[in-house]
């Protein structure tokens, strides 16, 4: 019996994960796509936007984290429930061709694919590959992340590590597991540049890593699949800072927080009390989707520490969908001044 491949996607925090992936689920050329998402938070934003994407109309099945989509793929939503969500797409695998697992911004990829040696997956499933998602943008500007103080922040969270570089070294273990490396937002950067990146990139992989520019997720599927690196064999030639670490779960002061906005809103007044409340609260990121005032498309909206965009994706369903959402992600966020701030104000 075949093994189902598994392709993980990790990189940091508004590297273009979702983005890639959704544009994957659009340009499948056939394959039936089962989508993990590491979800952060009580609603499904990155979910959703993968079950959006205008060719998966989702219908909910018996299994409520798991959802079929129109194009014969399926999506699921993962928080601590890996080995049973893994157990029953195996016991689907007659109607998968591959499995792509997104994993959070601040993920170690290493631990992941040490779970595919388990028993009860090992024998199924097999780790194809490790795509990694770099910021160009970020990169050229001599930092891993758009807003690294809050991904610096969101690691020294976690009391059961110490490290003078924490930031860098998960940025390491990123690039030390990959067998492809993804250049986002490269078109934001001069040739010179761009550059000046990709030699730099090219002094961190592995050998014979490809380093592959990409803009707005848009990419060649089979560049994105059938590595065929059977990953979980090969872990001792992917070094990390982390190898003789026990594993650890993330401090409680990281949390999500979701709101229901009581008006529709512009984004660029939402941008300006978002800025306004990042000096009193530790936001690492925002995301979700807005009704906006006169539109009848959902906006869909996200933030990545002072960096804010957002794009249209499909009309509102009904009436009573039409609400707009949001999922805050940051430290000791107060839930209460963040639903005064927001709430209480009328449309921009």
């Amino acid at each position: 019996m075949h093994k189902l491949p598994v392709t993980v996607i990790t990189g940091f925090l508004g590297a273009g994960k979702t983005t890639l992936i959704r544009n994957l689920l659009l340009n499948n050329q056939g394959r039936r796509i089962a989508v993990l998402v590491n979800e952060f938070g009580e609603v499904g934003i990155d979910g959703e936007l993968l079950r959006s994407c205008g060719v998966c109309d989702e219908e909910e099945t018996a299994d409520s984290n798991i959802l079929e989509l129109a194009n014969g793929c399926l999506c699921c939503t993962v928080q601590e429930e890996f080995l049973p969500t893994m157990q029953t797409l195996l016991q689907r695998r007659e109607q998968i061709d591959c499995i792509l697992i997104e994993t959070s911004g601040l993920a170690l990829p290493k631990p992941l694919v040490q779970a595919f040696r388990w028993p009860e997956i090992r024998t199924g499933a097999t780790v194809d590959g490790v795509v990694t998602l770099v910021d160009a943008v970020a990169v050229a500007a001599g930092q891993f992340a758009t807003d690294l103080d809050a991904l610096e922040e969101q690691r020294q969270a976690d009391d059961s590590l110490d490290h003078e570089t924490p930031i860098e070294e998960l940025f390491e273990d990123q690039l030390a597991c990959a067998d492809l490396v993804l250049l986002s937002k490269i078109d934001c950067l001069s040739q010179e540049d761009s550059d000046r990146v990709r030699r730099w990139l090219s002094t961190q992989v592995r050998s014979g890593v490809p380093i592959v520019p990409v803009t707005n997720g848009q990419l060649e599927p089979n560049v994105l699949l059938g590595f065929n690196a059977a990953v979980e064999d090969d872990l001792e030639q992917r070094p990390s800072h982390h190898d003789h670490e026990e594993e650890h779960d993330h401090d409680d002061a990281i949390a999500a927080v979701h709101l229901s906005l009581d008006s529709e809103w512009q984004p660029e007044a939402l941008v300006e009390r978002l800025q306004a409340l990042q000096q009193s609260q530790t936001l690492y990121r925002v995301k979700g989707f807005l009704a906006v005032p006169g539109k009848s498309m959902r906006l869909v909206f996200q933030g990545v520490g002072p960096r804010f965009d957002w794009f249209y994706d499909r009309p509102w369903r009904s009436p009573a969908e039409r609400r707009s959402q949001l999922v805050f992600i940051g430290e000791d966020l107060n839930a209460e001044a963040l639903q005064a701030a927001l709430n209480p104000v009328a449309a921009g």
